[in-house]
């Protein structure tokens, strides 16, 4: 089956739940507008995907990107050195089921391109206190092939610059607190990062980090201004690419790493993501999309729950055929019901009130003229046979 047949399938089944349901979900809250595909509450609005969690906290969940779990395997599996081998003094090495880096190794980067992402990672300096300030534990989170990093270093009681200590980014935003365990206890890394988006060399959005340090709060939505740098800033309309390597740092200190894993995050709208406030033209595009779908759905249907897709339809795109048609449905259903004796009306109560939920959903968002007749017609004999209060 190929990807459109499946999508359509799996939007047909959606869509194909009792009548009821599909009304109440149809015409109840906001129709869509110019910035939101979808309306309030929108049942053709996709479900998340089910992912399942870990049974242990910090432990990758089923749609995790292991990168490291500790064996040689996933090491060589995921990981390469940047510095060719003639130029390294010693490489980094896995040792009681952690990554180590080794001094004169440098930089280890991952064999996977990551963009947009939430990141896990669990570092651990020497137990064996040695050296002060940036001369402790020092080692490096780095993002997109190092544009950005989220700074490793075990100044738990080791005094050093702000923008340099564990959690920071380095060279731009201290952490909040420090939030650091004593020297020689692993310390454990929840980075949310977002790269920024440039367009046509204009930056649209300077991206994030995140940062929970040991379970608590260190970064909260940081911009990242351009991203690191050692004693100097970097310019603003510096250009991101979407994807690059994740770097971890050879800064002499042998930190050991573990139990690191990643999740591609959901794209932002201006990465084409449909969710939120989207762009006019993307909002445009997608409701169009939506509408097509349900046109395409209300195909397999007859009478009443045709006319309610194609109704439903108009609130994503107006469509002259569309609306042409339902309109016709409308017309026969409610000649159909001018002929059935009052006793024999109980068996239309429910399309007659999905019907009339509809079409007063679309003459109050005025998706149907207020001269609309047959909105009074259904209106009226749903109050008459009690089925609704005489408001």
């Amino acid at each position: 089956m190929n990807r459109l047949n499946k999508t359509f399938l799996i939007f047909t089944v959606t869509l194909a739940t009792s009548e009821a349901l599909a009304a109440n979900g149809a015409f109840f809250g906001d129709p869509p507008d110019d910035h939101h595909p979808w309306s309030v509450h929108d049942q053709n609005r996709p479900m998340p995907p089910v992912v399942t969690p870990a049974a242990n906290i910090a432990q990758p969940p089923s749609d995790a990107i292991v990168l490291f779990d500790g064996t040689e395997v996933s090491f060589h599996e995921n990981w390469r050195h940047n510095r060719p081998a003639d130029e390294r003094e010693q490489n980094w090495i896995v040792i009681e089921g952690a990554l180590q880096s080794m001094r004169g190794a440098g930089k280890l980067s991952s064999l996977a391109a990551i963009g947009d992402c939430q990141l896990h990672i669990e570092w651990r300096a020497p137990t064996e206190i040695v050296g002060q300030g940036q001369g402790r534990g020092n080692s490096g989170v780095f993002f997109i092939d190092g544009m950005v990093e989220v700074q490793v270093l075990d100044n738990y009681k080791n005094p050093t610059y702000a923008d340099g200590s564990a959690g920071a980014v380095y060279g731009l935003m201290p952490p909040a607190v420090n939030a650091l365990r004593p020297s020689g206890e692993w310390q454990s890394y929840d980075i949310i990062f977002r790269r920024p988006i440039a367009r046509d060399g204009v930056i649209l959005d300077f991206g994030s980090l995140t940062v929970l340090l040991n379970g608590v709060v260190v970064q909260d939505n940081t911009p990242l201004e351009g991203g690191s740098g050692h004693k100097k800033r970097k310019p603003l309309d510096r250009i991101f690419p979407e994807l690059g390597a994740l770097m971890l740092q050879d800064h002499g200190n042998p930190v050991r790493f573990r139990n690191i894993w990643y999740r591609p995050l959901r794209p932002r709208a201006l990465d084409g993501g449909t969710d939120g406030r989207l762009s006019e033209e993307s909002t445009l595009t997608k409701r169009g999309e939506i509408a097509e779908e349900l046109r395409q759905h209300a195909r397999t249907l007859e009478g009443q729950p045709k006319a309610l897709r194609l109704l439903e339809s108009l609130k994503y795109e107006e469509d002259a055929a569309a609306r042409a048609e339902a309109d016709n449905l409308i017309a026969l259903y409610a000649a159909k019901l001018k002929k059935i004796a009052p006793l024999e009306m109980e068996a239309e109560k429910k399309q007659v009130l999905s019907l009339d939920e509809a079409l007063q959903y679309m003459h109050h968002y005025r998706l149907i003229p207020d001269d609309y007749p047959i909105r009074s017609f259904v209106n009226d004999l749903a109050i008459q046979q009690g089925w609704k209060a005489d408001k």
